[in-house]
């Protein structure tokens, strides 16, 4: 039997097959390295937050401070600072995926609202260039705070491991 909103949309059906397969999938590749899919949430996000100390630290020695403590030559710097970022939103791709088509926006508690909230800011890259340090040291806050509500919570009160 078909539900109410599968008749209301022809390709609903389809999508939710489409997703649950994706879905499937995921959790196969997933679970294959880390011991289940909120573990390889956890790490994943570790490590975009470690790469986000790299590009927070880089990009502020870009625009002249830090520059005793990030002591990498300018042309140097620059890559660092991209790749980090690349690799640090590469690392977010799968937490995203996991936190929007697997878990949703909840409000179970505080610690899960905040973070369903704070996630909604993490995607959107709309931004004049001049507010790049703003807009970095925010996205950095925001992703420390679905750190803190998340993996930490994770490895402090579930498990500490893959």
């Amino acid at each position: 039997m078909r539900s109410a909103r599968a008749d209301r949309n022809p390709l609903g059906s389809a999508s939710i097959q489409v997703l649950a397969s994706v879905n499937s999938t995921y959790s196969d590749a997933i679970t294959s390295v880390f011991s289940s899919t909120i573990a390889g949430k956890a790490w994943f996000a570790t490590a975009a937050v470690a790469l986000a100390v790299v590009q927070v630290s880089t990009g502020a020695r870009i625009f002249g401070k830090l520059e005793r403590i990030v002591r990498i030559p300018r042309p140097y710097v620059n890559r660092v600072h991209r790749w980090s970022g690349r690799l640090a939103f590469v690392c977010t791709l799968p937490v995203a995926f996991h936190c929007i088509f697997i878990l949703g926006f909840q409000t179970v508690n505080t610690r899960v609202l905040v973070h369903s909230i704070a996630g909604s800011f993490v995607h959107d890259k709309a931004h004049p260039r001049w507010t790049l340090p703003v807009v970095g040291g925010t996205l950095f806050a925001v992703l420390i705070t679905l750190w803190a509500t998340s993996a930490f919570w994770y490895f402090t009160n579930v498990r500490f491991g893959f």
